[in-house]
């Protein structure tokens, strides 16, 4: 055994010239997790960790769901520090979203604690991502994750859109987004994610993105609320008579 994480699926289908496909979860099911990796078609598993319901043992038990099938396991954090990123790596986390990230002081630290030396500085802490500390060579793992792991960072405030190029000549990002709901409220238009300014506003941060020959969350994956598939299939059902 030499310690290597998985295959970062999300990374496979994109070298592969298509974006990944997922759900999100904002409570924990591993039970769910594992039923739609069976099922097929599916790369990765989001947890939000901001919102959702999570605790780090329902963390560690969504990715050994995704483990089991063959999934990717992806997490928002709640912020960004050394301790939290480090406890979500640790339970087993291939990829972290950061959101309300304002400055590019902000994204350094994200990429520095998500990367082993030289490329950041996260601590090693023997947890599922590093086989629990049995049998790993080390040196290996270390340079092995830091080529598979995926760093997300979530544009949401005013503050962030006027700080969008030093964002992006932070090395070590591999998507944008945007939050739609707290980007809204950040432009002063709280719960009207819909509003023309605020959508224009997005528009024109992707664009920036993009131009910069960085990708946006869209360009890498594509995924679904749980809650949604669920409703879905409820009302789906339902409307049968």
């Amino acid at each position: 055994m030499n310690g290597d994480m998985p295959p970062n699926r999300i990374r496979e289908a994109n070298a592969a010239g298509r974006k990944a496909v997922g759900f999100l979860m904002n409570f924990p099911s591993p039970c769910i997790v594992e039923l739609l990796g069976r099922q097929g078609g599916f790369d990765f598993a989001y947890a939000d960790g901001e919102h959702g319901a999570f605790d780090l043992r329902d963390l560690e038990e969504h990715c050994r769901a995704c483990d089991l099938v063959g999934l990717t396991p992806i997490a928002r954090i709640p912020e960004i520090s050394r301790g939290t990123v480090g406890r979500f790596l640790d339970r087993g986390m291939r990829g972290i979203i950061a959101p309300h990230v304002d400055t590019a002081a902000d994204a350094r630290r994200l990429v520095e604690y998500c990367r082993f030396h030289p490329e950041g500085s996260r601590s090693y802490g023997a947890g599922r991502a590093e086989g629990l500390g049995v049998g790993v060579d080390l040196e290996r793992h270390c340079r092995h994750w830091n080529a598979n792991v995926l760093v997300g960072v979530m544009i949401e405030s005013q503050t962030a859109i006027d700080n969008l190029d030093a964002l992006l000549a932070v090395d070590g990002i591999d998507c944008f987004m945007i939050g739609a709901n707290d980007f809204a409220q950040g432009l002063g238009y709280p719960g009207q994610p819909a509003h023309p300014a605020a959508i224009a506003a997005a528009a024109e941060v992707a664009a920036r993105v993009r131009a910069a020959g960085k990708s946006m969350r869209e360009d890498v994956m594509r995924s679904i609320w749980m809650r949604d598939l669920l409703l879905d299939a409820a009302a789906g059902f339902v409307a049968q008579g």
